[in-house]
């Protein structure tokens, strides 16, 4: 897509790279440092979402998301925008909710979720709990999941 412009945002978890299309948020990654953030200012729902966030809120609104997927993906994360701040939840009881039987391919679908923390990805976690793969590490993603539960 043309037009897009990336922004850096930076978090108690390093810095983040996000990727938008107007208002529209396409990526969200955590990055290494090294990234540069091009164009003006981001988009003030972006932010101001962001900011919420981190300072241990509830953010109660999603910015425009722009989300590139499989239909299947697209499925998947839907079902991980609702799950409330501060829960965790299993890759089965994701399968299961949308008439799934491969917790794997869930898994992979949620793998590939492109923007992190908005969809969170990081609420879903093994069986019995375990914390099991992030793209972004899994200190950040047990980082993510404790920050929510102080603050719920």
């Amino acid at each position: 897509m043309a037009g897009s412009e990336v922004y850096t945002y930076h978090s108690p978890l390093g810095t983040i790279a996000i990727k938008c299309y107007g208002e529209a948020v396409a990526e969200l990654r955590f990055g290494d440092g090294r990234e540069a953030g091009v164009g003006g200012d981001m988009p003030p729902m972006v932010r101001r979402w962001l900011d919420i966030y981190f300072a241990g809120g509830q953010p109660g609104f999603v910015p425009p998301l722009c989300l590139n997927g499989t239909m299947f993906q697209k499925h998947v994360w839907d079902k991980l925008a609702k799950i409330p701040y501060g829960a965790t939840v299993t890759y089965g009881d994701i399968a299961r909710g949308i008439g799934c039987r491969s917790a794997r391919a869930v898994g992979q679908a949620i793998g590939h979720n492109p923007v992190a923390v908005i969809v969170p990805c990081h609420r879903v976690v093994g069986s019995g709990g375990r914390l099991t793969g992030y793209a972004f590490g899994i200190e950040r993603k047990k980082w993510l999941i404790e920050f929510e539960k102080q603050h719920v």
